[in-house]
């Protein structure tokens, strides 16, 4: 593994973390995840599977440390890691027809509301939900996977300039 890439993939998930843990819930104690933005950009920059893998696990294990939500620790880690791969397996498919910011918030949506999906899902098995999986997932993923596309569209374009300003490059 290239140390450039994984500083840099550092760099997004403590980012991303902070607005993880800095966020307040907005229903039953359920936060938007925004941490999910960084792991998916840090996707995109280097989409290669031993990233995503390492991206997701790491993600996982700082959302479960930052989560208030019954069964959140064992769901955000499943979670992030099913997400990560939904969301890389549908980005290396649709890139091959466009690199469009159209293409990249419309992924990042899919892979937002998958994540919500999960998560759900696994702390319903585990725990239970505080209130219904509809209303959480009403009142709190659809918000965030609308949070998370404002964010995308704003942060992939400063971050695609970076990489290009930088010159950034790994050699294998």
């Amino acid at each position: 593994m290239n140390t450039k890439v994984l500083v840099l993939l550092s760099l997004l998930i403590g980012m991303g973390a902070v607005l993880h843990a800095v966020m307040p819930p907005i229903y039953l104690g359920m936060k938007p995840d925004l941490l999910l933005v960084m792991m998916f950009l840090g996707i995109i920059l280097f989409p290669e599977k031993k990233y995503v893998l390492l991206v997701a696990i790491v993600a996982g294990v700082i959302s479960a440390l930052t989560t208030g939500f019954p069964g959140g620790q064992i769901a955000s880690p499943f979670d992030k890691v099913v997400s990560a791969f939904v969301f890389y397996s549908i980005f290396i498919a649709a890139r091959k027809y466009t690199k469009s910011i159209i293409m990249i918030c419309a992924v990042t949506a899919v892979g937002i509301l998958v994540s919500g999906i999960v998560f759900l899902s696994v702390a319903l098995i585990v725990a239970g939900l505080p209130g219904t999986f509809i209303g959480l997932f009403l009142s709190v993923v659809l918000p965030t996977t609308v949070m998370g596309i404002i964010a995308m569209a704003i942060i992939h374009p400063i971050a695609q300039q970076i990489m290009k300003r930088t010159n950034f490059t790994v050699s294998a």
